[in-house]
C-alpha cells in the first residue's frame, strides 16, 4: 500500500506542475493502480463557438488521465510521454463538468497501451463524449 501512496503523491506533484491543467481548472479526483480520473469545469474560456466544451479540453483531460494511469504502474523513478493518441468524439461536450477516466489496457517495458473515456456531466446526467486510445512511452533514468 505504501508503494501506491508514494506513486499517488508523485502523480499529484506532477499534476500541479501542469499549467495547462490549472488553466482548465482541472483536478485529480481518483488515483488507483492503472487508473486515474481527472475532472474540469467547462469554463467560458474553454468553450467552442456553440457553447460546448472545446475538443481541446476533451483531448487534454483524456491525454493527461491516460498518461497518469500509465505512470501509476511504473517504477517510482520513471516518467512518461505520449507517443500517439487517437480520439473519437462521440457527442458534444455539453455539460457543466467533464470527467476523464484513464486506464492502462496493456502495460509494457517500452510501450504502455492506454485508454481514456471522457464524460460530460450536467446535473445527474453523465454522457460519454469521447473515447481515446493511445501509446505511452516510459522514460527511465539512464
Amino acid at each position: 500500500m505504501a508503494v501506491i501512496a508514494t506513486l499517488a503523491q508523485k502523480i499529484q506533484d506532477s499534476f500541479v506542475k501542469q499549467s495547462m491543467m490549472a488553466t482548465m481548472g482541472a483536478e485529480l479526483t481518483e488515483i488507483t493502480e492503472g487508473s486515474v480520473t481527472i475532472r474540469a469545469p467547462v469554463l467560458p474560456s474553454c468553450q467552442q463557438q456553440h457553447g460546448y466544451g472545446h475538443a481541446a479540453l476533451t483531448f487534454g483531460l483524456g491525454d493527461s488521465a491516460a498518461g497518469y494511469s500509465a505512470l501509476s504502474i511504473m517504477p517510482k523513478e520513471a516518467e512518461v510521454l505520449t507517443s500517439e493518441m487517437k480520439i473519437h468524439l462521440l457527442a458534444p461536450a455539453q455539460g457543466d463538468m467533464l470527467e476523464a477516466v484513464g486506464k492502462v489496457i496493456k502495460p509494457g517495458r517500452r510501450l504502455v497501451i492506454v485508454q481514456a473515456e471522457v464524460f460530460a456531466i450536467m446535473g445527474a446526467n453523465r454522457t460519454q463524449i469521447a473515447l481515446m486510445t493511445g501509446t505511452m512511452v516510459p522514460i527511465l533514468p539512464k
